[in-house]
């Protein structure tokens, strides 16, 4: 009997195991409150959050900062957006993104363009084949200005791969007095993620995009920015310096140290075979369906430069919908592209802002490898994918 086949690991990655056997006894016997040490049981959790919230700060370089667990990048996100736009001191009045964010920032920003700011998107780079979907920078530096007050963006694209530089976005940012939120959901355990390198006042995570559990998450904040400059959004117990009230989810905090400790210490092995199943599978493709187009940055004759997410792949598929090849391969979980829009009937927002046609955005299927797949793996779903694409394409030709 054949197996399902999970190749859909940018929505998200099966918690690993090693992972759940550090949450258990979190949850059997130290299952206390973090909140009540006034008792011995308490006081050992928080003793153990203070651990975990230590060692993930250490293992993202961010010595002068703090860092809040929220439930997810999502919320982190907004307490980034939110906690800027909304603080009682903020003067300035314009947020500087991109069009090929998540939902997760651009839903934040309509709302904020509502009550009055100025959102602006930066410009995408379309017509350079190894830097699709990267910012164009001479349209930050002209935007970025006196008057804004945070710009906002990822540093890898969870539909098309794309890695932003953030070296002269950091730099402008500085210069023109403005904060810089990283969304790095999709980059850690992919990529050397270092918050004192990249320049960040704010970086968003998620648990569950790195093989941790889900319902967990972080933001953290350089320490000169956290009060003076982020107002809470969710208050009601003061945890978290004020920042985040509520009781602290201790077993998926534990689960999110231990998961990302895993990532960063295999990140060099894991990235480069995730690459080389990337390679395989287009190889495959490439060899069976003529006229297949990359959406997003093409590696192949990157060198040492890398500007896409090693697991990631895009495909567009000629003459046939995205949402029918993945009807005629059931047991292949594949999407067309991120998992909070899935359910819409529109076309990626992602690949229409690189210049995608709607009918093109709806031929596309994203492929996300992760730390469990196989070259045979790959092997099976390219067969699947290729007989199902004939038959479809039979009957538009």
């Amino acid at each position: 009997m054949q197996r399902e086949i999970y190749f859909d690991n940018h929505a998200t990655t099966r918690t690993d195991p090693r992972v759940v056997d550090t949450m258990l006894p979190w949850m059997v016997t130290e299952f206390a409150n973090p909140g009540s040490i006034t008792h011995e049981p308490g006081r050992r959790v928080a003793a153990k959050m203070d651990e975990c919230r230590d060692n993930i700060q250490q293992i993202l370089n961010a010595p002068d900062s703090d860092l809040i667990f929220t439930s997810g990048a999502t919320e982190s996100i907004n307490l980034a957006l939110f906690g800027t736009a909304l603080h009682p001191k903020q003067k300035r009045r314009k947020i500087v993104s991109a069009a090929t964010e998540h939902r997760a920032v651009l839903d934040p920003l309509h709302r904020l363009q509502k009550s009055g700011w100025e959102i602006v998107h930066l410009q995408i780079e379309a017509s350079d084949p190894g830097r699709i979907g990267e910012i164009d920078l001479a349209s930050a530096e002209k935007e970025i200005d006196d008057s804004t007050a945070l710009v906002c963006l990822m540093l890898g694209n969870n539909e098309i791969g794309t890695i932003q530089p953030f070296d002269k976005i950091a730099q402008l940012c500085r210069d023109r007095g403005a904060l810089l939120h990283i969304d790095a959901s999709q980059a850690i355990g992919k990529l050397s993620v270092d918050f004192e390198s990249l320049g960040a006042d704010l970086l968003s995570f998620s648990s569950h995009k790195f093989y941790g559990p889900k319902g967990i998450g972080g933001l953290l904040i350089k320490r000169e920015t956290a009060s003076r400059r982020l107002l809470p959004q969710i208050i009601g117990g003061g945890q978290q310096n004020n920042l985040r009230s509520g009781t602290l989810n201790s077993v998926g905090i534990v689960g999110m140290a231990s998961a990302i400790q895993y990532a960063v210490e295999e990140l060099n092995r894991e990235s480069q075979r995730l690459a080389n199943l990337r390679d395989r599978l287009w190889h495959r493709l490439q060899t069976g369906i003529e006229g297949l187009l990359i959406n997003g940055p093409d590696w192949r004759d990157e060198g040492d430069a890398v500007h896409r997410l090693p697991g990631n792949l895009n495909i567009c598929f000629p003459r046939v919908e995205g949402q029918s090849l993945m009807l005629r391969t059931p047991l292949l979980a594949v999407s067309s592209g991120s998992a909070c829009t899935s359910a819409e009937p529109h076309p990626s927002h992602v690949l229409l802002a690189i210049g995608r046609s709607e009918d093109q955005a709806r031929s596309s299927i994203r492929f996300g490898l992760g730390r469990f797949n196989t070259p045979d793996e790959v092997d099976q779903a390219a067969d699947w994918l290729i007989q199902a694409y004939r038959d479809l394409a039979s009957f538009v030709a």
